[in-house]
């Protein structure tokens, strides 16, 4: 079966709060947000690395890392997901996935191999459709949403503030409907331009997200807010 494996990063202490972990980055993602950073990994082309070379070098992290993490791309678009974190749990590692939401189907299935979850929302309800260039698929963000809030795994919701699509008014009405929906954990990250950016925002614009006067009301609904600069 194939497994569009892009890359391993072997060492990182932000991508699973709380854990040193290793990073296995997927090619593939459904979506096509005109903010994403890793448009290289949008389409499937040839594996640049294999599932087994990047097993492999994980049983020599055994317990020097606490976890792995899968991200992408779109991890869940890989058809056997549950089976390559059963294997990573086998090794003894704690689990983590980034996803956008897409799949809630899938996500259902996997959450007993997870530890934790990193849920990115591209934005407003309202705007998802141009934000994550597809239509519809916020109804299946939303169902994920509702998965997690019900389950018993360990997740935040997370936006990454471009000044380009998104303002600090928006952020605001994010965290608003997340809290409506039960969300307890919520992060800001800051944009970081790109070599393939064609039209960068200044750093006023980009600190704009996070003056005390943005931040102010979100910290009210959020008092753990978590700012990643």
């Amino acid at each position: 079966m194939a497994r569009t494996v892009a890359g391993l990063v072997p060492f990182t202490s932000i991508d699973f709060p709380g854990y040193l972990a290793a990073v296995i980055f997927f090619q593939g993602c459904p979506l096509r947000c005109p903010f994403c950073h890793n448009p290289n990994l949008q389409s499937v082309t040839e594996s640049l690395q294999t599932w087994q070379e990047a097993f492999d070098f994980l049983k020599t992290r055994q317990k020097r890392l606490d976890g792995v993490v899968l991200s992408g791309g779109e991890p869940l678009m890989q058809p056997d997901v549950q089976n390559m974190l059963q294997q990573l749990k086998d090794l003894g590692f704690k689990t983590a996935i980034h996803t956008s939401g897409v799949y809630p189907d899938r996500l259902r299935e996997i959450l007993p191999f997870l530890d934790w979850v990193g849920l990115d929302i591209k934005g407003p309800w309202d705007k998802y459709d141009i934000l994550s260039g597809r239509k519809k698929m916020v109804e299946k963000v939303q169902e994920s949403l509702k998965i997690l809030i019900g389950s018993d795994v360990d997740f935040e919701c997370r936006t990454t503030c471009d000044p380009n699509h998104l303002t600090p008014a928006d952020t605001l009405q994010i965290a608003q409907d997340l809290k409506k929906m039960g969300v307890q954990t919520y992060a800001l990250q800051k944009y970081n331009t790109f070599p393939e950016d064609k039209s960068p925002p200044s750093v006023m614009e980009i600190e704009s997200f996070f003056t005390s006067e943005s931040l102010s009301p979100i910290q009210k609904l959020y008092p753990k807010l978590i700012v990643r600069k």
